[in-house]
């Protein structure tokens, strides 16, 4: 018995420093992408290729998609799986933007179809393992999406359109604002914050379903410190490739609204949410302690990204 003691330790040892290296591997945030610039680059081109280029670094980077892997060692990493949803997010926010507001001149215009093919596949649950899978639903959103840029580029083609007005990028800019501003949220009380109850400010008749105490508790579960850190990165990543999209596709309009400006403050507070993580964890640490709190630094970015995105929105609706 003693002489396989040895042989199986070995193998063990092994097996372990396999999987941790492929771990480690797999566990890197991808670089960002690059986008190529044309002298006459086609209205909505950018954004559409930005999105199914973010697509395929979901399903193309090391180790692939991990969200909903069943199998060690991707089973066991949770960091890239929320950094996954966090672009994950962005996209089908985009997409339905691009099928609601982009490609549409009015409230009662036709939907592109392949617009309306790609939108509803970015929604299946992002751990899906079969039946369908969310890799499988996922590509066949971004062949979609690569139709619709095909005939976007063909001249020929005058049914599909993207329309690059003031008010469609804001439509879109409201729901990136409502997701920052959750994350945000969500991302500063990972140390306990007692809030006072805002939900009805602003409007004296208005009312709620449910009373709610005037002061509110909020607290992150320790397990999900990490997770929202990781979605708030991916979240960022995304938006990122989509504002510099947004730059080429809404040129003119940010340069009719002096709003150009305040389109690359937003992606310089979000490119800033990138820089290497020198730790060996995610540390939370009190606000004004020893150690740091990489919640709290988030959460300084994601808030002031957002505060420039409500001064964008009101540049686009008013300026």
């Amino acid at each position: 018995m003693e002489s396989y003691k040895k042989p199986v330790a070995f193998v063990i040892l092994f097996v372990v420093l396999i999987m941790s290296t492929i771990s480690w591997y797999w566990s890197r945030e991808p670089d960002f992408l690059s986008l190529e610039i044309t002298e006459s680059p086609v209205i909505g081109a950018a954004t559409t290729e930005m999105v199914i280029k973010s697509i395929e670094t979901l399903l193309d980077k090391p180790g692939g998609y991990l969200s909903n892997d069943k199998m060690p060692p991707s089973v066991f990493l949770d960091n890239i799986p929320n950094w996954e949803f966090g672009v994950l997010q962005q996209v089908r926010d985009i997409a339905k933007a691009m099928r609601n507001d982009y490609s549409r001149s009015q409230t009662q215009s036709l939907a592109d179809p392949d617009l309306e093919a790609a939108e509803p596949k970015f929604n299946v649950n992002s751990d899906a393992w079969l039946f369908p899978s969310a890799e499988g639903e996922y590509l066949d959103g971004k062949q979609s999406l690569q139709r619709y840029l095909d005939k976007l580029k063909d001249p020929s083609q005058q049914n599909a359109q993207f329309y690059a007005r003031a008010d469609n990028l804001n439509e879109w800019l409201s729901l990136v604002a409502k997701r920052l501003g959750s994350l945000s949220q969500r991302l500063s009380a990972a140390r306990p914050q007692i809030r006072i109850n805002t939900d009805l400010a602003g409007d004296a008749k208005a009312e709620q379903s449910t009373r709610a105490s005037s002061e509110i508790r909020a607290k992150t579960s320790w397990f999900d410190i990490d997770d929202n850190f990781f979605e708030a990165r991916g979240t960022a990543w995304a938006l990122v490739h989509f504002l510099r999209a947004a730059e080429i596709d809404f040129h003119e309009v940010l340069v009719d609204k002096n709003a150009l400006v305040s389109l690359r403050q937003i992606v310089r507070e979000l490119e800033a949410t990138q820089q290497p993580i020198r730790s060996l964890m995610i540390l939370n640490g009190s606000g004004m302690g020893m150690f740091a709190n990489h919640s709290l630094v988030m959460s300084s970015y994601i808030t002031r990204a957002n505060a420039a995105i409500a001064d964008l929105r009101s540049l686009l609706a008013e300026g």
